[in-house]
């Protein structure tokens, strides 16, 4: 990993016409770009706290306190386990704990790290106290109301001064995470090649599953698998259900053995530096009955219609409407029970959410799952998901595993 530039280099000056060894300013820029490829997000941090400042400017904030680990992460390129950052309209500051000296030098970019011994949040919280100009009038410090704990909350009220504690601190919705539904070039090639990384991890488990094996057991051989071939780990528990437990949408790993003839869902994803995948397929073990092919295309045709409704400026709602119709007219919208999808990203889980109802707007750079779903308790249950990103022109789909319902 290439050591992450300082913020000192980071507003490095523009240089003379006498440049650096007889380099002419146009040429300087070509080796600059040239030394700069292999720096990951180097200027998409930049991009990104400028960003957040026009919204903390827009919310009348003076500094925003970042609590929330991905978000940490998205911001400054900093992975621990123990961190926060405070952000005010000229200044940005990482703190973290002992344990990470060395990795916080390594990963850091855009922000001065500053070790501390005490709460990484409260330090952060002190440092912007100082910073603002509260009886300037009417300065505030944000925080994420949503990843904020009430005990959290007394403890940052207890760490400030008296006259600070009923005017400093402003609930606010996250400024953070609508920035991170917009995946920027580099970390849509990192989602592509995570969502490849599952696709061969699928053909591998077509290649092993047989009647017999536990569910942990596929469970166990797909996660070997996945860390064998580059993965940081999986991005949820993955889901391995066969016969009648294909029904439970989440139905984790048991110690059931594949039968010889049912349906097998495989809903998986992986990490990869950095970021997550998702998908889901369903097969058969043996010959599928009629009643069973049948849902399966009825659950094969939700899915692609709702692809096909991806497109910049549609309604999450409009997307999730589309699959719900397939389903409707199939006299199966009982048996699909959940959101026709989610966002994916750093995390797992992200905005926008595809479901009923939902009024965000797609926009190109937005990556989305496409996973409904139908199932009948005591029988069998059918999902299938693909990872689509969002482009100008409608949805590039990122898992290229195949739908059509595969026979073991």
């Amino acid at each position: 990993m290439n050591r992450a530039f300082s913020p000192e280099i980071f507003v490095r000056p523009r240089p003379r016409p006498m440049a650096w060894a007889g380099i002419t300013p146009r040429r300087w820029r070509s080796v600059w770009l040239l030394l700069s490829r292999d720096i990951p997000n180097r200027m998409n941090i930049s991009k990104r706290i400028g960003l957040l400042r026009r919204r903390m400017s827009g919310s009348g904030l003076q500094g925003l306190l970042v609590t929330h680990l991905p978000d940490v992460r998205y911001l400054c390129g900093f992975t621990g386990s123990s961190a926060a950052l405070a952000v005010t309209r000229r200044g940005c500051r990482m703190f973290t704990d002992g344990r990470y000296t060395a990795q916080a030098a390594e990963e850091v970019s855009g922000a001065k790290v500053e070790i501390v011994p005490s709460a990484p949040a409260v330090a952060a919280l002190q440092w912007l106290a100082a910073q603002v100009a509260v009886d300037a009038g009417g300065a505030s410090v944000g925080f994420d109301s949503a990843q904020t704990s009430v005990a959290e909350l007394e403890r940052f009220k207890a760490a400030l001064p008296a006259r600070l504690r009923r005017k400093l601190l402003t609930p606010v919705k996250s400024l953070v995470e609508p920035l991170r539904w917009l995946k920027d070039e580099d970390e849509l090639a990192i989602m592509a090649e995570a969502a490849k990384l599952g696709d061969d991890l699928f053909e591998h488990l077509l290649g092993f599953i047989r009647p017999g094996l536990t569910e942990v057991a596929v469970a166990a051989e797909l996660e070997y698998q996945a860390r064998l071939r580059g993965a940081e780990g999986m991005s949820f528990e993955s889901i391995v259900a066969s016969g009648a437990r294909s029904a439970l949408p989440h139905g984790r790993a048991s110690e059931v053995r594949l039968p010889r003839r049912g349906f097998l869902t495989l809903d998986f994803g992986v990490i990869l530096k950095g970021y997550c995948s998702d998908m889901t397929r369903t097969v058969c073990l043996g010959k599928p009955s009629a009643r069973e092919r049948e849902v399966y295309e009825e659950v094969l045709e939700a899915q692609e219609a709702a692809v096909a409704a991806v497109a910049a400026g549609a309604e999450c709602g409009a997307v999730d409407e589309a699959a719900r119709t397939v389903l409707r007219r199939a006299k199966m919208a009982e048996a699909f029970s959940h959101s026709t999808g989610h966002g994916v990203g750093i995390e797992i889980h992200e905005g926008p959410r595809i479901g009923a109802g939902q009024k965000d707007k797609l926009a190109p750079g937005m990556v989305i799952t496409i996973e409904p779903g139908a199932y009948f308790a005591g029988e069998f249950g059918v999902r299938i998901e693909d990872m689509v990103a969002v482009t100008r022109i409608g949805g590039n789909v990122l898992t290229r595993s195949p739908k059509a319902l595969i026979e073991l």
